[in-house]
């Protein structure tokens, strides 16, 4: 650790609230521990959960950092105990359980990834949390498959675009909601059958629609409230209902004789308390399934805008606006 500085610009939230809690700090550089890696960090993933937490409602699990980010894109620059198969220099992405938003983050080797053949570090970066939470959700909870048809909420988000791309690709029909004509479009062009403005249109009425009646098999719901009645009237017999997040709230008044009728699964998984053996499992599908399709440029992050680590509150101001289509991330 000689050749590495005691000290690391990193951001802190200095108390819930809103983007400008966001302040550049000096924090001491950390150290690798058994089975980890350090990570000289050249860009960062910006996510919803970074907001909530700075907001006060995510709080890190514990010996996690207090400091936000949850991927990160970079190069080893040291190896902690008892690993192996990562050497120093080596470049790489990985999902962290915070502390992503500083030049230097601590990350179990197992959630650690090459960074995929023909894609720069910022695309790198926006791809751990957001892949991980996909593919799991996707293939894990939902069980989608060659021929389904899967509805994706919030089509124009980072987990939209990703979600998009890799159903299509696994040769599901896919259908999208967003709320802009601009978003619609995006949607369509990253291989959407359909994308329905939810400002202007029912989505349960162009589903069944465009299904013959039927429904989709799988609905991937980042919103909740009043959408998960809605969503359970979209799906076909058989389908499930895979939840990752909750920006309309997560408390609902629902009617379960449809879940009875139509035989449904609901479900719904989150990525960071899981265990590191279980995110390693993730990233060992990612690597087998999705690392060739980046190569082949199938799939590809969608980065939206990027910001320098200072200007980390300007990032949330755009993610709380909505505004953006893809990912936002913070370069170093």
């Amino acid at each position: 650790m000689s050749e590495l500085p005691q000290t690391m610009r990193a951001i802190a939230i200095t108390k819930p609230g809103g983007p400008e809690m966001l302040q550049p700090v000096s924090l001491p550089t950390p150290a690798p521990g058994r089975g980890e890696v350090l990570i000289r960090v050249a860009a960062a993933g910006v996510n919803r959960p970074d907001v909530m937490q700075r907001q006060g409602f995510y709080p890190p699990p514990p010996g996690a950092p207090e400091t936000p980010g949850l991927e990160v894109a970079g190069t080893i620059a040291a190896i902690g105990e008892g690993v192996s198969g990562w050497k120093s220099g080596d470049r790489v992405c990985a999902l962290v359980a915070g502390g992503g938003y500083a030049e230097y983050c601590v990350a179990p080797a197992p959630q650690c990834l090459t960074v995929p053949e023909g894609l720069n570090m910022v695309e790198a970066a926006a791809i751990p949390e957001t892949f991980f939470t996909v593919w799991t959700n996707l293939f894990d909870g939902g069980r989608l498959k060659s021929g389904e048809a899967l509805l994706v909420h919030g089509g124009g988000s980072g987990i939209g675009t990703s979600a998009i791309q890799i159903a299509k690709a696994f040769g599901a029909r896919v259908f999208a909601t967003a709320g802009s004509e601009e978003k619609c479009r995006a949607c369509v062009e990253l291989g959407a059958e359909r994308a329905i403005n939810y400002r202007s249109e029912d989505f349960v009425e162009v589903v069944k629609q465009l299904t013959g009646g039927a429904g989709v098999d799988v609905i991937l719901d980042m919103v909740g409230g009043d959408y998960v009645a809605r969503n359970i009237a979209a799906l076909a017999p058989g389908g499930r209902h895979v939840s990752i997040a909750f920006l309309q709230g997560s408390k609902v008044n629902l009617n379960l004789l449809p879940v009875l009728q139509k035989r449904l699964i609901l479900t719904g998984s989150g990525l960071r308390p899981r265990s590191i053996a279980e995110k390693g499992q993730i990233a060992d599908a990612l690597r087998t399934n999705l690392w060739p399709l980046l190569a082949a440029g199938r799939i590809r992050p969608v980065i939206d805008s990027t910001y320098p680590l200072d200007q980390a509150a300007a990032a949330h101001t755009r993610m709380e606006s909505s505004a953006h289509t893809g990912k936002l991330v913070l370069t170093l």
